[in-house]
């Protein structure tokens, strides 16, 4: 009784605690807010200045005395306070308080496969602090699967590859557990890195992680286009210091991407191998699928497809598929409390 009444004054929220982005989905309204993991702090007051949208169009453009950070690293808060920050600053602002008293909300936030005890209890710790009553985790590759639909609790086997902005996870489900999962930390910003890379080898110009990006959403890819793409890259030149423009082709980007593509593709092949034969079969029929921003790569899903030999497709809406994924679990956390991660730091569902 209690605890129907503690549902009706608070608004419960399920977070995608993402590297690059956060996601909140609130019980009942669905998602509501998308903002980059970023959070500016002057180092001298160590006064939190914006989080989120505001952050992120700082970063590059600020003085020496102020930072933008991410606070989490391939998934994992790597700091604790600007984490908390970070989740207060979403919770409040997910979380319309008609009883402000009492209404602190309970939280279900997507984290990586294989991450440690200590690193679990980092994120219910900072979530709690943030403002949470009760904390649930769920293994971002399993929100996925909820989130595409997929059919998780049937004695069937489920293949998802979920890319985010710090790793990947690669995931077989099957009677709403996790029957095998790998979780290589090569995913969008790691291609990033490789294209800022390239730049300075092949080019010897210095460009910004915005500009890598945008490079590798427009004209990068996994294999050959059918239309040639190019794009001016604009940085600066480490040999004269001088600004420069340079006309790049979707080859261009591609051959940077490569290291990364090869290292994800071998992963997969990886976990098709090592997944029972029974799950398999049934995967062959279903297919793979893949989420997450990493998985809209110009031609990802065929190449898994033709080194795997299993049909591969992406998922509706891939980058959402985690927080509707948690979403789902949150509006229904009776029947689907089993796929959520037991810690003996998490209370168990009333």
């Amino acid at each position: 009784m209690l605890s129907k009444i503690w549902r009706m004054l608070s608004e419960d929220v399920a977070i995608d605690l993402g590297t690059a982005n956060s996601r909140v989905y609130v019980r009942g309204r669905g998602i509501i807010i998308t903002e980059p993991s970023v959070v500016a702090i002057n180092q001298k007051t160590g006064q939190v200045l914006a989080i989120g949208d505001e952050a992120k169009k700082m970063v590059g453009r600020t003085p020496a005395h102020i930072i933008a950070t991410r606070p989490l690293i391939a998934g994992v808060v790597s700091n604790f306070e600007v984490t908390e920050q970070m989740l207060k600053y979403f919770i409040d602002k997910a979380h319309q308080k008609k009883f402000p008293l009492v209404s602190r909300p309970r939280v279900i936030i997507g984290i990586p496969c294989g991450v440690t005890e200590v690193e679990k209890k980092a994120v219910c710790d900072a979530a709690k602090s943030a403002g949470a009553r009760e904390v649930f985790i769920i293994e971002e590759p399993m929100a996925a699967a909820l989130g595409a639909r997929l059919p998780i609790q049937e004695a069937g086997g489920n293949f998802i590859i979920d890319i985010g902005g710090g790793t990947t996870d690669i995931a077989v489900i099957s009677l709403g557990g996790i029957v095998l999962s790998k979780t290589l930390r090569v995913a969008g910003d790691k291609m990033n890195q490789d294209i800022i890379q390239f730049a300075q080898e092949e080019y010897k110009l210095l460009i910004g992680e915005r500009t890598a990006e945008m490079l590798k959403i427009i004209i990068g890819s996994a294999c050959p286009l059918k239309e040639k793409k190019q794009l001016p890259m604009r940085g600066r030149n480490l040999v004269t210091g001088l600004p420069e423009e340079i006309l790049v082709s979707d080859d261009d980007i591609r051959k940077a991407l490569e290291k990364s593509v090869k290292q994800i593709i071998a992963e997969v092949k990886t976990a098709v191998e090592e997944t029972p034969p029974e799950l398999l079969a049934d995967i062959m029929v279903s297919g793979i699928q893949m989420a997450g921003g990493g998985s809209l790569l110009k031609g990802l899903a065929p190449l898994v497809q033709k080194e795997t030999k299993i049909i591969t497709k992406v998922i509706e809406d891939p980058t959402t598929a985690v927080v509707r994924g948690s979403g789902m679990v949150l509006e229904n956390l009776d029947q689907l409390h089993e796929v959520l991660i037991e810690t003996e730091y998490l209370e168990p569902p009333k």
